[in-house]
């Protein structure tokens, strides 16, 4: 995706900012005031996904969110730098060059593993929060099937391009409701708009092809800082014990389990995850008030 060519009636542009922070030329939305919020999205989302949760968390907080390399409106600058490992440092990187210290690093799903990965890093985080957080091995057939499938995708120059020849409203919808969640028109009309796109669906290929949990999950006692794991019920996509597992060897984790919503929980119910984020985060360091 272009932007701004293709940015009509995407989420919270007024937001937007394209910075360059090489290898990446990346799409980052900023907004409030305050400690703050970095926000990443899961394996084929963008910056669309925390549209709910992104102005809810800006009236107390500077919130920055950002799109991953290659899907949404960042352009990819490095097809190899798409792994676990790889998009940390990157995203690091950006976050230097820009002077953001977050307090805290929110991340849906595989954007959980992200922000854990770096938080081995120095200076840590003040904080991870993952919702959803995809810290666990796909379970039967998908175990050995998902990631061969990825690997054979991503390096067949067109598998893109036949995955967004028949990416439909019906298809994208049922894909959704296998997740556990239900989205209102509009959410599933803008992952309609990112499985049509080539480049996201190239990136995404790309990104599972090279991820790679072991070491993530090795470290895990390593990562000394506050950890909020918030799950959903209803998630099918990733298991709430997966993130119960993780909690087990994280030295200062909490398990949230929300009734009622699936792997899509803050964009399902953004006001309720902000406030048990904002809860959270005040039991951690009282929250400042936004200018």
């Amino acid at each position: 995706m272009r932007f701004p060519e293709d940015a009509t009636n995407w989420p919270l542009t007024e937001h937007s900012r394209i910075i360059l922070c090489r290898p990446h030329r990346w799409h980052v939305q900023v907004a409030g005031q305050g400690p703050l919020l970095l926000l990443i999205h899961g394996a084929g989302g963008a910056t669309q996904s925390f549209r709910g949760l992104f102005p809810i968390l800006a009236r107390h907080h500077r919130v920055v969110a950002i799109d991953l390399p290659g899907q949404g409106f960042t352009r990819i600058g490095g097809r190899q730098r798409l792994g676990l490992d790889t998009m940390a440092e990157d995203i690091g990187k950006l976050l230097a060059q820009e002077g953001w210290r977050p307090q805290a690093i929110i991340g849906h799903s595989a954007g959980a593993a992200i922000a854990l990965r770096m938080a081995m890093e120095d200076p840590p985080p003040g904080g991870v929060i993952g919702i959803n957080a995809a810290l666990g091995k796909f379970r039967g057939v998908a175990g050995w099937l998902f990631p061969l499938m990825a690997k054979v995708l991503a390096f067949n120059p067109f598998s893109a391009n036949m995955f967004t020849a028949t990416a439909t409203p019906a298809s994208v919808g049922k894909l959704l409701k296998g997740t556990g969640s239900t989205l209102d028109p509009e959410g599933e009309a803008l992952y309609l708009r990112l499985a049509q796109d080539r480049g996201h669906v190239d990136a995404t290929l790309s990104m599972m092809a090279q991820w790679d949990l072991d070491d993530l999950l090795a470290a895990l006692p390593t990562i000394d800082v506050p950890v909020l794991l918030i799950t959903g019920g209803r998630d099918t996509a990733v298991p709430p014990e997966t993130s119960v597992q993780a909690a087990r060897d994280l030295p200062q984790a909490t398990v949230l389990d929300l009734d009622g919503l699936g792997h899509l929980a803050h964009e399902e119910a953004p006001e309720r995850i902000a406030a048990e984020i904002m809860s959270w985060l005040d039991r951690q360091t009282p929250r400042q008030t936004a200018l």
